[in-house]
Order: structure tokens, then sequence, then C-alpha cells
């Protein structure tokens, strides 16, 4: 059974979630708000959204019902995301290697998954920042929304109730991990292309050739092809 819950306001959804997860069964269960303060990122880092435009949303998967493995979770979400946006917008949504979601050359999500223990259950806490309706975004020169990349006026508790949906069904019924592999590749950002990384602060061209069940990604550089971890490496664009 699947459950949503939503939150006028909120520090993290990631970390409330708890709050609504309150039964030992509990599972595939929903928390959203528009008015995140303490938005996590990837790594630490802080997801910063507007109130009122955007969207926080987690979900809580119990570990148990997935059969594939954690990197291959990772991007079997990701690549969910992606392809409700894509429906959604009709426009070209790629991911970012791991789990950013690129709209037309902006990233417009990102994913923050956790494992966690709650009522002696443990789940991965999936969590999505989605930028749906902000115009402005100061400093922030390769971010983007569903509006300034589509044009499009969504609104954000029906898309909130679709995006919940569309997941549920989607964690219910996972494919092979052949399969997962390959969608995710099949859909990685600047794969195949010329692009520009930083690797300790120097900055050299290469072309992303593929991510791996490990969880890394493979570039290759005029002295060949090198494989690197989240954050030794960084794609510029």
């Amino acid at each position: 059974m699947s459950q949503l819950f939503y939150r006028k306001e909120c520090s993290s959804t990631n970390d409330e979630i708890s709050q609504v997860l309150l039964y030992p069964y509990s599972n595939f269960v929903g928390l959203y708000t528009f008015n995140q303060t303490k938005g996590k990122g990837q790594y630490g880092n802080r997801w910063i959204s507007q109130p009122k435009q955007n969207l926080a949303y987690t979900i809580a998967v119990k570990t148990q019902d997935i059969n594939v493995s954690d990197f291959l979770f990772n991007y079997y979400t990701a690549t969910a995301v992606r392809g409700f946006l894509a429906k959604l917008t009709g426009k070209t949504v790629k991911i970012k290697w791991p789990n950013d979601i690129i709209l037309a050359n902006k990233k417009v999500a990102g994913i923050l998954i956790e494992k966690k223990k709650n009522n002696g259950e443990n789940y991965f806490i999936i969590g999505a920042g989605i930028n749906i309706l902000q115009e402005k975004f100061d400093e922030i020169s390769n971010a983007g929304s569903i509006f300034t990349q589509t044009g499009k006026k969504i609104d954000l508790k029906n898309f909130t109730e679709n995006l919940h949906e569309f997941l549920f069904e989607k964690f219910k019924n996972l494919p092979t991990e052949i399969e997962i592999f390959e969608d995710f590749n099949l859909n990685l950002f600047r794969k195949d292309e010329i692009s520009v990384f930083e690797i300790d602060g120097t900055r050299q061209n290469g072309i992303i050739r593929k991510a791996d069940e490990k969880g890394e990604i493979w570039i290759e550089f005029e002295d060949g092809l090198r494989s690197f971890y989240h954050k030794e490496i960084k794609l510029l664009y």
C-alpha cells in the first residue's frame, strides 16, 4: 500500500520521513513539502530551494524488496525520475552521473538515497529535490526548473501525487540488472561527446564512455580510459 503525507514546512524530508513510518510494515510511504528549510544533497552538500516554487519529496522503500545492488538501485531511481520528467515535458531529459537530472542542459533535480532503520525495518530513504516553478537561480548558472526549460506552469500538488504513484509502481516492479544498467547508460548526459572535466583543479578534455556496475564512470582521455568515483572528477557544462 502506498501513502503520501504533506508538510507545510519541514527541515528535510529525508530526516522527517521517520515520523510517518508508524508501523513495522510501512512501505512505499512518501512525504513532501514545498518549503524545505534544510535540504540535503550528496556528500553533505545542501539543497537550496525557494519556498512554494519547488518540490522536496522522499519515499521510503524496504530494502528487502529491492533485489539489485545499491549502485544499480541508485541508477534505477535516477532513470525512473528521468522517465517521469521526460514523459511530462516531452523534452530531452538526461542523467548527469551519478544521479542529477538534466532537462535541456540545465540541472532540474537531484537525488539523495540513504539507508536507515526504523521500527526494526531497513529502508532505502529516497529523496528528490525537483525545481518546478523557480525562475531565477542567481549564481548557480547550471541550474534550471521545469518552467525555465519548458515554459510550462505545473501544478505542484498534482505533480507530486503523480510522481509518487509513478515511483510506487516502478519500485514494485524492478527490471533486470542488465536492463537497469543499459537504460542508465542510454540516458547518460554527454555520453560519447567531447566534454571538459576538472580533476584536482586541472581542466582537460575527455569523453564519457560508460558508467559501470560498481558506480564508477569511465572517461576516455588522450592517454586512455580511466575510471572515477563520485567527487573525484567534475564535469563542466
